[in-house]
């Protein structure tokens, strides 16, 4: 509605054409408890890269690039793990024998294989996982209303004794065999009526005889996201609130992400009683992509939480990842893109300088290692350093950044502690050149403007020069100085070096007041008022004092 504060006018666009998720599907939601639960402890996590992710590939992976997946995978600690699609294709068929042949399983990783329900594709299937010691053997069909009639072409009934029919084959194929568990999976569950759903499920956990010790996984897909995360909470939450046998059933999600809210619905999806979630790694899988595990594992992690997977090296993750996929990872990902521990901003960067530096007085306070003290920095939620990435890409410069970017960086590339105070113009010089080049400064550049801001020759140079204290308390500076086209010999006096080289140069015809001074050791900074005009200089080596003086009077000189 148009207001006096929102002047937004009706758009062409034919939304009419769309029917809201309410007018679609019956979402039950008495009773709802999901808005007070907390998440203290991470579900079982389940990859589907190498079937789900995997036929979302314009190129789809082969044998060697799946199996440096899988290991990766394992690596990182996933213990269930959806390795193919056998009756799709000979590559997966080719590569689950892979697996069992080569003994590349793990004993404490359960394979999982995805089945339709048709017979030739069930035995398919359990031929290409005969002897793996365990399996998880996972059954689908479309439940929806849509699905049934445009793609199925069939009555609930026909969807109800085909799914019975496929899962009694299934039984009688997996025998006696107690490796062998059942995974169903209603696809298009969010759309789907609840009562049907409820029915089916109900029906193959009595079916499959399942018992705490060999439950069955029903498995909940938002295959197309149609409404807001807290829907599809009210979904899961019927389901677990109505299911039979609850303690033989593990109850899972698979969000996909067409709204661009699959990580929400996850994450509501376990506040609701989910207890196992499929997903890819960064999100890959069909149109918008899976439910990025990787998003899901370290916002718990950012929480508090163990998140029960090690992403420590995340950067050697993304690079394999890459590799495999052939896609790459946003530089936004939440994570792990390789700009999201970056700041460029000025404010930004000033609050993460002052927040690290918190960080290591708390952590001395505490007596610990700063990678043991608590995480309190402003703008970064973990610390970088938790994924394996280092400090040194937090923040980088370009035009937008400011004096406490600039300065953390030369402290920390190159030991040059800027005084707070010189900050601002050292700032001011670092953004008119990333002004005109229309890109960020490296560490290396930053240390090469502040060269030739700082360090450079003048117009008055030093050529020769000592210093005596004669008598105490009084120091004599002896010099040749070079100022245009004169050179000659100066002197005087004072109660310190500074001030006696000041005394001198007032003899060469400047007069220099040396307002501050400090030094970090490895370079000297100096404040001068010289001729009434005020600049700060810098020297290193040596005589970096006497040069950060004489800094000061070139760049006072030269304004």
């Amino acid at each position: 509605m148009k207001t006096l504060w929102n002047p937004q006018h009706p758009s062409p666009m034919p939304y009419h054409r769309y029917r809201p998720y309410q007018d679609r599907v019956n979402v039950p939601a008495d009773g709802r408890s999901w808005p007070s639960a907390r998440i203290g402890h991470a579900p079982l996590w389940v990859p589907v890269d190498l079937r789900d992710g995997n036929q979302a590939l314009a190129e789809p992976m082969d044998t060697p690039r799946k199996r440096r997946f899988f290991d990766l995978l394992v690596r990182v600690g996933f213990k269930e793990i959806e390795v193919g699609y056998p009756s799709a294709s000979r590559t997966d068929f080719d590569f689950v024998r892979h697996l069992v042949t080569c003994g590349a399983v793990p004993d404490d990783v359960t394979p999982v294989v995805f089945t339709p329900a048709r017979a030739d594709l069930i035995d398919r299937t359990f031929e290409a996982v005969e002897g793996l010691p365990r399996a998880v053997v996972h059954l689908y069909i479309a439940t929806s209303p849509v699905w049934r009639e445009v793609v199925l072409g069939r009555s609930r009934a026909e969807v109800r004794r085909t799914v019975r029919e496929a899962a009694e084959r299934m039984a009688r194929r997996a025998g006696d065999a107690p490796g062998i568990r059942f995974q169903f999976s209603p696809e298009t569950f969010n759309l789907t009526e609840p009562d049907l759903v409820l029915d089916l499920c109900d029906g193959l956990t009595e079916l499959w005889d399942a018992s705490p010790d060999r439950p069955v996984t029903h498995n909940l897909p938002a295959t197309v996201e149609i409404a807001t995360p807290n829907v599809y909470a009210d979904q899961v939450e019927y389901l677990h609130r109505n299911l039979s046998r609850r303690d033989s059933v593990i109850l899972s999600v698979h969000p996909h992400n067409d709204r661009g809210t699959g990580v929400a619905c996850a994450e509501l999806a376990v506040l609701a009683g989910a207890q196992r979630v499929e997903g890819c790694l960064f999100g890959n899988g069909e149109r918008t992509g899976n439910v990025d595990l990787v998003t899901l594992a370290l916002n718990l992690f950012a929480q508090g939480v163990d998140p029960m997977v090690d992403f420590g090296d995340l950067d050697a993750v993304r690079e394999t990842v890459e590799h495999c996929n052939r896609l790459p990872v946003h530089p936004r990902h939440p994570y792990a893109g390789e700009l999201v521990h970056t700041a460029f901003s000025g404010t930004h960067q000033d609050a993460i300088s002052k927040g690290l530096a918190q960080h290591a007085r708390r952590a001395a306070e505490l007596g610990v290692s700063q990678r043991q003290a608590p995480w309190e920095v402003p703008y970064l939620p973990i610390d970088p350093a938790d994924v394996g990435r280092s400090y040194e890409a937090v923040i980088r410069v370009n035009s937008q950044s400011g004096k406490g970017g600039v300065a953390y960086l030369l402290r920390t590339h190159h030991g040059i502690d800027l005084p707070p105070r010189m900050r601002p113009g050292f700032s001011r010089i670092v953004q008119t050149a990333t002004d005109d080049s229309g890109r960020e400064a490296t560490p290396k550049e930053l240390y090469e403007l502040f060269r030739a801001a700082y360090l450079a020759d003048g117009p008055v140079r030093l050529h020769t020069w000592s210093v005596h204290e004669q008598p105490p308390g009084v120091h004599r500076f002896v010099c040749t100085l070079e100022a245009g086209d004169r050179v000659g010999d100066f002197e005087g006096t004072g109660a310190g070096q500074l001030t006696a080289f000041a005394d001198a140069l007032a003899g060469a015809g400047f007069a220099v007041d040396v307002l501050d001074f400090s030094e970090d050791g490895t370079a000297a900074f100096a404040e001068c008022r010289v001729d009434g005009v005020t600049a700060w200089g810098a020297g290193t080596g040596p005589s970096a004092a006497v040069r950060a003086v004489l800094s000061a009077v070139n760049r006072a000189a030269a304004r």
